[in-house]
């Protein structure tokens, strides 16, 4: 089999950009095993132009924004399948300040396109802890990315772009072109998650995994937009809800925990005022990076060689934009940006 492309892994990151090489009409395969990581298929898939625990506009949020929302609208429309939903965020302020503050930013030409409404007084006050009002957000919502993984795979196995299998760095051949197996390719490109942690060729690159926590709540309430603030709420249908999630960097493990369900509830506690029951709990682990910027690039050495890969927990939102921009570079017809280009680290090789 000859291919230019080779993808290793099929998360978000390898979806994204296995869409992207279906688009520019490019052959590929795909070399997956969707057993060994769950981080994809239980992220909670928020897209959120305002984030962190002090509210902070999104690293080039201009820029992603409007690529994102037209490319998983054309990839539900490609796949026959609905996974993308666009959906108000509510952020309810911690103080006065906070509502102050951003009376003045919504009327900021940098702000005003990802607001809604500014809140003075609670909103759903019936329910929700916010006696000082909150932030409404437009050109947001989440990616159902278990739908999206496995919807966008069966598409590949149909067009035989896909091979589940184990990749095993010990069988690539690098000397006289790449061959893997019975595949001969022209560029590899490794975008498999935190198993890359373990990569011969890419060990070097500072990643930081963290372990994610979610619970699956059923509650007797109706609620129409995502909740986040110190914990998100994404309404999921039928008076169920996702709830996430936790941040654990010591035992990465793919398991939940008592520890995690607990810390879960009580920050959910503090956000909600009804009862509720917890019906599933759900773990992974993020690629994240020491810098907290994704890893895109070529090896330094073995040219043809790639990483796509780091996108941490705001890989729904990274990945359309990057991925186009990540092929430009690869078909030296675009530069990456430097803070995220893998060239940074390369004193590390």
């Amino acid at each position: 089999m000859e291919v230019e492309y080779l993808l290793v892994g099929q998360g978000v990151a390898g979806s994204v950009l296995a869409c992207k090489l279906l688009e520019r009409q490019k052959s590929f395969l795909v070399i997956d095993n969707p057993d060994l990581s769950n981080a994809s298929r239980v992220a909670g898939g928020l897209y959120n132009p305002i984030t962190g625990r002090k509210m902070v506009k999104t690293w080039e949020a201009d820029a992603l924004f409007k690529a994102l929302i037209p490319f998983y609208q054309q990839q539900e429309q490609r796949l026959k399948a609905s996974f993308f939903h666009e959906k108000p965020i509510y952020r309810p302020f911690f103080n006065q300040h906070e509502q102050n503050e951003w009376m003045g930013k919504s009327a900021e030409p940098a702000f005003q396109h990802f607001i809604r409404a500014v809140h003075q007084r609670p909103y759903l006050p019936d329910w929700l802890h916010n006696p000082y009002g909150g932030l409404m957000l437009n050109q947001s919502g989440y990616l159902d990315t278990k739908t999206f993984v496995s919807t966008l795979r069966e598409t590949l196995i149909k067009r035989g772009n896909y091979r589940h299998e184990q990749f095993d760095a010990r069988q690539l051949n690098v000397e006289k072109g790449f061959t893997y197996g019975d595949v001969n390719f022209d560029k590899i490109v490794f975008c498999e998650g935190r198993p890359t942690v373990g990569n011969p060729y890419f060990e070097a690159l500072p990643f930081s995994p963290v372990k994610g926590e979610l619970l699956f709540i059923r509650a007797d309430v109706e609620i129409d937009e995502i909740i986040n603030r110190g914990v998100f709420i994404i309404p999921l249908g039928g008076n169920e809800f996702k709830i996430g999630a936790t941040y654990e960097q010591n035992k990465l493990d793919e398991y939940p925990t008592p520890q995690g369900e607990e810390e879960l509830i009580v920050r959910l506690k503090k956000l909600i005022k009804f009862d509720f029951e917890v019906i599933d709990r759900k773990a992974g682990v993020r690629p994240a990076t020491k810098d907290r910027k994704p890893f895109l690039g070529e090896h330094p050495y073995h040219k043809g060689m790639f990483i796509f890969n780091g996108l941490g927990t705001k890989g729904v939102s990274l990945a359309p934009l990057l991925a186009e921009e990540f092929l430009d570079f690869v078909d030296q017809s675009g530069e990456l940006n430097p803070q995220v280009n893998i060239s940074r680290y390369f004193s590390l090789f």
